[in-house]
């Protein structure tokens, strides 16, 4: 009598839940830092204006040169 063994829970479908978990948790990670580096540099700028300089803005050094 050969007994079949159960399968285990631990299929591939789960591995790929998993998987896709991990990456959606590293986008989320990633979009967040994104995030707090704009808010920063928008912050910064703005404490500079509020504090009444005129030469917050930085130099866009890509422009042609006229």
């Amino acid at each position: 009598m050969t007994e079949s063994e159960p399968e285990s829970p631990q299929g591939p479908n789960s591995r790929r839940a998993a998987l896709v978990a991990l990456v959606f948790i590293l986008l989320l990670v990633l979009g967040g830092l994104l995030l707090e580096h704009v808010l920063r540099d928008s912050s910064s700028l703005q404490d500079c204006v509020m504090q009444g300089r005129t030469n917050c803005a930085p130099i866009d050094s890509s422009a042609p040169a006229r």
